[in-house]
């Protein structure tokens, strides 16, 4: 079952996270990489600024978190994590699909550029990257990230993107 998540899932998604993100571990920059992947702070901070967490749960235990972002003329997906030991069962992809019936925008997505996995995952639920200078301009009007993180990141966006958004307003 997919649903919001509550105050009182914050252990849960930080939990969540920091499982899932050990697949980064060796495969990202060793110096965007530390533990645990995301504070407590960090997490705090992502919500304060708008991500709002989407839950998928059996049996009264949390698989996987996804969060979604309303950013004016964009929708970002943030912080998609399925537990380790429940990845490749559906969890992410119906995670997905579902914050794209919410969304009501054209969706970015952006992710560590040598996440092969999740980038296969987004172009296999039809998101496509972006170009390098499109990319470069998309992390930073919408994301708040440092320098390094967008050197190392891709931007995929939805079918209902249309190129050059990024330059209107």
């Amino acid at each position: 079952m997919i649903t919001k998540t509550e105050q009182t899932d914050f252990d849960t998604i930080y939990e969540i996270i920091n499982d899932a993100a050990l697949a980064y571990k060796g495969i990202i920059p060793e110096d965007r990489w530390h533990e645990p992947y995301m504070t407590k702070d960090e997490l705090q901070e992502q919500i304060k600024d708008g991500v709002l967490f989407w839950k998928y749960s059996e049996d009264n235990t949390v698989l996987g978190v996804m969060g979604i972002q309303f950013k004016g003329p964009v929708t970002l997906i943030r912080h998609a994590y399925v537990r380790t030991l429940q990845r490749n069962k559906g969890v992410g992809g119906d995670l997905l699909s579902h914050l794209r019936t919410v969304a009501t925008t054209p969706i970015l997505i952006g992710t560590w550029k040598d996440a092969s996995w999740a980038i296969r995952f987004y172009q296999k639920h039809g998101f496509r990257l972006l170009p390098e200078e499109e990319k470069n301009d998309l992390l930073k009007k919408y994301w708040v990230i440092p320098s390094r993180q967008i050197e190392t990141s891709v931007v995929l966006a939805s079918e209902n993107w249309a190129d050059g958004l990024s330059t209107g307003d």
